[in-house]
């Protein structure tokens, strides 16, 4: 009987810091609209990780 390859989940560490990074921007400007640029910030980021965290953004291209 064969075996199924496995499929790898689409998470990252890269995913996640470029989550985090790009969701604080963009938080710090939705933030400074409502008023608290440092909340838009946190929360940008958390949510911005959680996003990116499974995208997968290419390989390292390392032997």
């Amino acid at each position: 009987m064969a075996r199924k390859p496995t499929r790898k989940p689409h998470r990252n560490g890269r995913g996640l810091y470029l989550g985090a990074i790009l969701g604080a921007v963009a938080g710090f400007f939705a933030g400074r609209m409502m008023g608290n640029a440092a909340l838009g910030i946190l929360v940008g980021a958390v949510v911005g990780s959680a996003l990116l965290y499974r995208v997968n953004p290419g390989p390292w291209n390392r032997p």
